[in-house]
């Protein structure tokens, strides 16, 4: 018994051993690569000529702060560069042509700059929009469903939980000419997290105790989930718009 317990500690110790291996840690930072959701919009049939739109603004709406035990947070629960992410989405979409609204102030002064040289040409005016997307990341609802198993026997245990969130954004396309909200989509998307340890408590002798313990976590990005529900809700805009005939595929 005494030589299996020590084999055991020895293959744990061991393992805690390469998580210290400060090299684990270096990864190349890389480009994300598109989900299978974009890139069946970008295989799809498009436009001649994608749709001129604007973005001001696509925030966070919910005003949620990650919650911690006895610590005070002024981190956020979801992302806020829901705008840059509703930007890159509808560039790679090939269905529209996303203007430049959130920084348009930067964007005037340097127009400023070159125009007052004064061997520079005049600039053209800038393009408008047809329509605008408006909307933002609504809610963020923190163990929707959680659950476990576990079991232990003479000082032996093992057990797994998990636990599911939910992050929703609403989307919506807005006529410039008229104002009209052409079309409105809300979409969510589930954030899984799951946990799984065991544990070894185990006297050996009178006088001498045997514990270990192992275990990891896994947790999905916010951030993540968060994109692929604006990816959902693009896609749902672009479907419907189809639909109802404001604008059609080549």
């Amino acid at each position: 018994m005494r030589i299996t317990l020590l084999f055991l500690m020895s293959i744990i110790l061991s393992g805690c051993a390469a998580f210290d291996n400060p090299q684990l840690n270096l990864t190349q930072a890389e480009i994300d690569p598109p989900s299978i959701v974009m890139q069946q919009l970008k295989s799809a049939p498009k436009p001649k000529i994608a749709i001129p739109v604007s973005v001001y603004a696509f925030r966070d709406q919910t005003g949620q702060y990650k919650p911690q035990d006895n610590v005070s947070s002024f981190s956020t629960a979801v992302t806020q560069g829901g705008t840059s992410m509703l930007m890159q989405l509808l560039l790679d979409s090939g269905w529209f042509a996303p203007l430049e609204r959130e920084g348009l102030q930067n964007l005037l002064t340097e127009r400023k700059i070159i125009s007052a040289d004064r061997n520079q040409k005049e600039l053209p005016s800038l393009q408008e929009a047809r329509v605008i997307f408006e909307g933002g990341i609504i809610s963020y609802e923190t163990n929707i469903n959680t659950g476990g198993i576990g079991l232990g026997y003479y000082g032996i245990s093992a057990s797994e939980l998990y636990r599911e969130d939910q992050v929703s954004v609403y989307l919506r396309a807005i006529d410039v000419y008229t104002g009209r909200v052409l079309l409105s989509v809300s979409a969510s998307k589930k954030v899984l997290s799951q946990q799984a340890s065991a544990n070894l408590f185990r006297y050996v002798s009178l006088s001498r105790l045997a514990e270990a313990e192992a275990g990891y976590t896994t947790n999905e990005p916010v951030q993540l989930c968060v994109k692929q529900a604006i990816e959902a809700a693009l896609v749902g805009i672009v479907h419907q718009g189809i639909e109802k005939g404001f604008w059609k595929a080549n």
